[in-house]
């Protein structure tokens, strides 16, 4: 078995991580003239679809004179720094959960989730990325525990991503009739076979572009994007999966918690939606179409029928009791 490796790129501290990757847009403007600047916290992959839409939102009425900074990282990170005191007026993340820890730290309001998106921006489903070809046959779960099949995954400790990914195995396995201690053996099974667990899901395709590994666990529109890239890349919706929504909110912080909030609503307008889709992502608003089309797996759950993140994050998660502390020990990574 290959050696693996563990990358903690992004793990010497949150706040320092992000900040690493803060990124200024040119220009200012006065906030009481109905501009200002807005500090946007994301996790790693729509930056690509964020390039697009903040332009287009700066041209609107609602954007008018408004600039943005921008920081991307692991979504876990992100909330970490966000805590931490990271300057945010709008936190777009991988995951709820990164979204309820700042409730609870009260930087987010209570009914952050109340609208008629119930907080969520963009939706996908976990997939599994191969080389162009496919030249190890990889058709389902399975397929990834087969002897010499390399594995890449995101660190679950750090990375929204890498959670999702890991929700996916598990609940596909339970989809297959199996008990939930043989979906958890599922689990350790598959972590044997990953050789590389970075701290973001952005740079974990990174890892497997530049030639390591054989399937990679992602976002369907990260795959979607490294194709239009022109990177060698395949990918395949397996039977069971689960359904992928990220959340958007602005901070209690905000200092300028009018353009935060016509930002978050130009996010769920139609124009912004068909960005998203042109970068992958599945719509929240009925009626947006995009370039691609998005097939609907046969068994395709949610995190609701895995009991909530709630219950999910603390029997999953919780890095000193989680399910996947275990696993990952066994395999000599860390994170967090």
């Amino acid at each position: 078995m290959p050696a693996r490796t563990t990358r903690r790129s992004l793990l010497a501290g949150a706040a320092g991580a992000a900040a690493l990757t803060l990124l200024a847009a040119c220009g200012t403007a006065d906030a009481a003239a109905g501009g200002g600047r807005l500090a946007l916290v994301a996790y790693s992959t729509p930056k690509d679809a964020y390039a697009e839409l903040i332009p287009a939102f700066e041209k609107s009425a609602a954007g008018k004179g408004v600039t943005f900074t921008q920081s991307y990282g692991a979504s876990g990170a992100q909330s970490r720094a966000i805590a931490a005191g990271l300057p945010t007026d709008v936190a777009a993340l991988s995951l709820a959960p990164d979204v309820t820890k700042l409730v609870d730290a009260g930087l987010v309001a209570q009914d952050w989730d109340s609208g008629a998106y119930h907080g969520f921006v963009t939706r996908s489903v976990v997939v599994l990325v191969v080389r162009k070809g496919n030249p190890k046959g990889i058709h389902g779960w399975d397929d990834l525990v087969k002897p010499g099949v390399k594995v890449l995954t995101p660190n679950p400790l750090s990375s929204g991503g890498a959670r999702w990914n890991v929700l996916a195995a598990y609940g596909a396995q339970l989809k297959a009739g199996k008990t939930s201690d043989q979906a958890l053996a599922y689990l350790k099974d598959l972590f044997a076979h990953v050789v590389a667990q970075d701290a973001s899901a952005a740079t974990s395709l990174q890892t497997f572009t530049g030639g390591v590994g054989d399937v990679l666990l992602s976002y369907e529109n990260e795959a979607i994007a490294a194709k239009a890239k022109g990177k060698d890349v395949d990918w395949v919706v397996p039977d069971a999966t689960i359904l992928i929504e990220n959340p958007v909110a602005v901070t209690t912080r905000s200092t300028n918690a009018t353009a935060a909030k016509a930002f978050v609503d130009y996010l769920h307008t139609k124009p912004a939606q068909e960005i998203f889709a042109k970068f992958g992502y599945r719509p929240v608003v009925d009626g947006v179409t995009g370039p691609y089309a998005f097939p609907a797996p046969k068994q395709l759950f949610t995190i609701g029928d895995l009991g909530g993140w709630k219950d999910v994050s603390k029997r999953f998660f919780d890095p000193k009791t989680g399910l996947v502390v275990p696993i990952e020990k066994a395999v000599g990574a860390s994170g967090g």
